[in-house]
């Protein structure tokens, strides 16, 4: 009898996951300490921040797993299991590869729901079966020829301690089993981004070394009349996800604002990312000004636009504490015209993020490092969990708490607390928080070049001993986030409640009390709404 393993059950509440994601690809030549390096922010309104976690397993012959669609839990069908499975700690394996994602759609009628295999459980089974970065994506393309592929149009991000890869893929339809894709490798010294827009155009046909592509890539296409070209002409965006307003302001603008901000001349593209000149598009990767550290890739994912015309902080909508979310509906009506909210890096609705750090010159364990955050990136704090890790931090792990059931003991819920009360007093909070979260980060990337070494000799003594090592090491950090930021939200709800700014007098039992109000412009704001309404008669006021 055949047995049944079942290893994504606890996908099934999980909905809508894919909302829109943003991932950056940083090359070991563009790094300051020769890693590789994705970040990436998983954005759903519904999505729970969680580390998830398989261990190493070995299983018989005859062996199938029951795939899961990420998005819905809905069970897919079942596909063949292998001999060895390996490590996976969130998004990174015992290897050092590594995986993000950004769900594009593209064209609707492409999408196969007879198929066997949806972009979520690529992503991990691929993790699982994975030693090197383009080992992952064969095994990927080999599981979507033989099962099909169920997703939307989807772009990949993949690294291992040597090499960065954007893969775009998208399916052929009902009643064309796979997909068509295109592989790309990101030039050493370069990076790359993505963010729900497919971003390959035309590519190399004759450079296996550097991009790998489906056979039929081209002539899928001119089957179904989305191309007539020549084939060097040829572009799978333009071909599979055409480009336009949206997908240009609130998609490619997000890639523009990461590469402004390391890569001098990007403002030549703004009236792209501002959805302006759809003509005039940013290139695949840029080569940084500066080579750029992991605490510089955390950087890029707390993103609002700042400094550049978009900056979510300056108009209206973010009311008289600067404040730089907007509430969904992306875009809304006023009369018969339509207006939207910018989509920036930095999203109220994270679930979780993460910066995946792949060093080639450290034993495999200890060279893979995920820097995991849960919640807006903007506030959330980077805690370093090795991949050799054996286990994951209780305060992080599957199970403790979901969407609707709160745990006080879940690190998702304590920093939902922590960025929905700044939200109220933005301006004023965030200084606070911000600084907790330098101080830890700052720590943490101390601590860890220490805790290299050590592992290191250990390593070479017993590495069954570092691995232990270095899963303390990474428990203990997740326990001390947690509990720092618990602390925190104490410490922010007592300092900002009803409004006011409190701070302790030594020697005094009651607390000093400001009272700023609001911003002079919003104050003009209200004038100009309420005219002479509010304003005061005869004089006096108490």
């Amino acid at each position: 009898m055949k047995k049944f393993i079942v290893i994504f059950l606890f996908f099934f509440s999980i909905y809508n996951f894919s909302d829109a994601c943003t991932n950056f690809l940083i090359t070991k030549g563009a790094s300051t300490d020769g890693s590789c390096m994705i970040c990436y922010t998983a954005d759903s309104h519904t999505l729970y921040g969680e580390l998830y976690f398989w261990p190493a397993a070995d299983y018989p012959d005859n062996t199938f797993v029951d795939v899961y669609e990420w998005d819905t839990g809905k069970l897919i069908g079942k596909i063949k299991q292998v001999p060895h499975t390996f490590y996976v700690i969130g998004n990174i394996n015992e290897h050092q590869v590594a995986v993000g994602e950004t769900t594009y759609g593209g064209r609707e009628e492409l999408r196969d729901t007879t198929a066997l295999i949806d972009y979520g459980s690529l992503m991990y089974i691929g993790l699982q079966r994975a030693k090197t970065a383009r080992e992952m994506i064969k095994i990927m393309t080999d599981l979507v020829e033989e099962y099909g592929y169920y997703s939307e149009g989807e772009s990949f991000s993949i690294s291992d301690p040597n090499e960065c890869w954007i893969m775009e893929m998208i399916g052929k339809g009902v009643g064309n089993k796979g997909a068509v894709w295109v592989a790309r490798r990101i030039p050493d010294g370069y990076v790359s981004g993505h963010a729900n827009q497919s971003r390959i155009h035309t590519f190399p046909l004759n450079d296996p070394e550097n991009t790998i592509y489906s056979k039929d890539v081209i002539s899928f296409a001119r089957s179904k009349g989305y191309f007539n070209g020549k084939d060097e002409e040829f572009s799978f965006c333009d071909a599979y996800a055409p480009i336009d307003f949206s997908a240009a302001r609130f998609c490619e603008a997000r890639v523009w604002s990461g590469f402004n901000r390391i890569s001098k001349g990007m403002d030549k593209y703004l009236d792209f990312a501002m959805g302006k000149n759809l003509k005039n598009k940013m290139p695949l990767w840029v080569k940084p000004e500066n080579k750029i550290s992991s605490h510089d890739v955390m950087q890029l994912m707390r993103d609002h636009y700042q400094g550049t015309p978009m900056d979510m902080s300056k108009d209206a909508g973010a009311g008289p504490y600067a404040c730089p979310y907007r509430w969904r509906p992306l875009t809304w009506k006023v009369d018969s015209n339509t207006y939207f909210n910018e989509r920036a890096i930095s999203t109220q609705q994270t679930g979780f993020s993460f910066v995946a750090q792949s060093r080639g010159y450290l034993p495999d364990p200890i060279g893979g490092v995920l820097w995991f955050g849960v919640d807006d990136s903007y506030s959330t704090v980077y805690a370093p969990v090795y991949c050799g890790s054996l286990g994951v931090s209780p305060y992080y792990a599957v199970g403790n708490g979901d969407m609707m059931d709160f745990s006080d003991s879940s690190a998702f819920w304590i920093f939902n607390q922590v960025s929905n009360f700044a939200y109220t007093r933005y301006d004023a909070m965030i200084t606070d928080i911000q600084a907790i979260q330098k101080e830890l980060e700052s720590t943490f990337m101390d601590e860890v070049k220490s805790i290299d070494e050590q592992a290191v000799t250990l390593y070479n003594q017993n590495p069954d001993e570092a691995r232990k090592f270095i899963t303390e090491y990474s428990l203990s950090k997740c326990k001390q986030t947690f509990l720092s930021w618990k602390n925190l939200y104490g410490y922010l709800f007592t300092k900002f409640m009803d409004g006011n700014i409190k701070s302790k007098v030594p020697g005094q039992k009651n607390p000093k009390v400001n009272q700023p109000g609001y911003s002079k412009d919003f104050y003009k704001i209200i004038v100009k709404e309420t005219g002479d309404k509010l304003k005061v008669k005869g004089g006096s006021s108490h």
